[in-house]
């Protein structure tokens, strides 16, 4: 089954809620994950293992550093679970 891109949204708006508390209401498509979340390197790796295991998705090392804003990693994730 496909994951829609709403419904990856809704589970990273948890992860990062959950991991690094931030209010899920704040966390939008076009937010830069350092820089309007303010999520720091160690707190991003925890972000990256909960989403591999929430959607069955491999996200290599190389490719978290591409994926800067909340939009990018949706389109990742939706992209690798098709």
């Amino acid at each position: 089954m496909a994951l829609s891109q709403a419904d990856v949204l809704a589970g990273i708006k948890e992860i990062v809620e959950e991991v690094a508390g931030i209010p899920a209401a704040s966390i939008e498509l076009d937010k830069n994950f350092t820089e309007d979340l303010e999520v720091d390197s160690l707190s991003m790796v925890e972000v990256v293992v909960a989403c591999e295991e929430r959607f069955g998705v491999k996200i290599p090392d190389e490719k978290v550093t591409e994926l800067a804003t909340v939009g990018d990693a949706v389109n990742f994730i939706v992209n690798a679970a098709a």
